[in-house]
């Protein structure tokens, strides 16, 4: 084989024309890891921040842009997952948010809607993450026998995976605690509270407050128009409230439809509730609708209520600081996401 010498200059253009390809590869990795995805900007928010992001803002109807009920709220080194409705582990993914980071799991109340999802967050979470240590659940009363009741049902599965995947122990395990109304926890600068709200014959009911660096976030989870969440909701940044509306029509045929918005609370109700807090942003997550474009939500809402409001979508973002800020994202990264 003949070998014939390269001359400098080939030699430059060479290298040139390499370092070029290499950097056009690196920016298609990057393309390729970027587009349609809600990347997180830090692994926690700046001290005096919460964020709060809204995994899933829908019911038990299995639509597909609004999972199931589900919020991610992160303040200093907490990660805390409220509710886990359906899909909640695939929007924690999308996030790139992993599972052993997670810091507690909080319920506010036992409706299936509200837990389906938990052995789904636990148990591939685990598989993914390999956590090693078992999750902090809270909700109340009930919370514990039906987090035996999860551990003795997936029993086989967890046995296997240790044995065979040789994932950690404890990571298969969940902590959990019945609560009231009571002080959840207070630890590195970080307060949950947790209060009784008015969800009908669903008792008990939880909302939760969380405070840290001087701000503060109120979740309503289910309930009717609450004084006792006003109570608790005085003062705070960001209040995430759910709303449900039905037709005058659906209304009068629809017995169940009845019974379901008299648990919940309609727009004429919480624009009453928005008025007597006067949050910094009032948002709505967990939409019930029947019979009623989204849109009539709002509108209603607005009639009595003129202060900062938002309808809360699907992996939209909040960041609580010296004001509330509001991130949006892409429709084609709620439905696709990270591959």
């Amino acid at each position: 084989m003949n070998h014939h010498p390269v001359s400098r200059r080939s030699f430059l253009r060479l290298a040139a024309i390499w370092a070029s390809a290499l950097t056009i590869a690196s920016g298609l990795r990057a393309q390729a890891s970027a587009p349609g995805q809600a990347r997180a900007t830090a692994d926690r928010p700046p001290a005096n921040e919460i964020r709060v992001t809204l995994l899933g803002t829908g019911t038990p109807r299995p639509f597909m842009d609004r999972f199931g009920p589900s919020i991610l709220v992160e303040a200093g080194s907490e990660k805390l997952i409220f509710d886990v409705g359906r899909g909640a582990m695939q929007r924690l993914f999308q996030l790139h948010v992993s599972y052993s980071d997670v810091t507690g799991v909080l319920l506010t109340h036992l409706h299936s809607d509200h837990v389906v999802g938990l052995p789904d967050l636990w148990l591939t979470g685990w598989i993914i993450s390999t956590r090693a240590t078992p999750t902090s659940l809270w909700g109340p009363s009930g919370t514990r026998k039906m987090a035996e009741s999860l551990e003795s049902a997936f029993s086989f599965d967890r046995d296997i995976r240790v044995r065979d995947d040789k994932l950690p122990i404890a990571g298969g395990h969940l902590d959990a605690r019945d609560i009231g109304e009571q002080i959840v926890f207070d630890r590195g600068g970080v307060r949950v509270t947790s209060f009784f709200v008015d969800h009908g014959s669903v008792r008990p009911a939880l909302g939760y407050r969380v405070d840290a660096g001087g701000r503060s976030v109120v979740l309503s989870g289910d309930t009717r128009y609450s004084p006792n969440l006003i109570r608790h909701a005085q003062g705070v940044d960001l209040l995430i409230h759910e709303v449900a509306a039905a037709s005058p029509d659906e209304l009068r045929r629809n017995e169940h439809s009845r019974t379901i918005i008299a648990h919940h609370t309609t727009p004429e109700q919480a624009a009453q509730l928005f008025n007597e807090v006067r949050p910094k942003l009032a948002v709505f997550s967990h939409i019930v609708l029947r019979d009623v474009p989204v849109e009539d939500v709002m509108r209603t809402t607005r009639q009595t209520y003129k202060g900062p409001l938002q309808l809360g979508e699907d992996l939209m973002r909040f960041h609580v600081g010296n004001k509330v800020t509001i991130e949006r994202m892409p429709p084609e990264a709620r439905a696709h996401g990270r591959p």
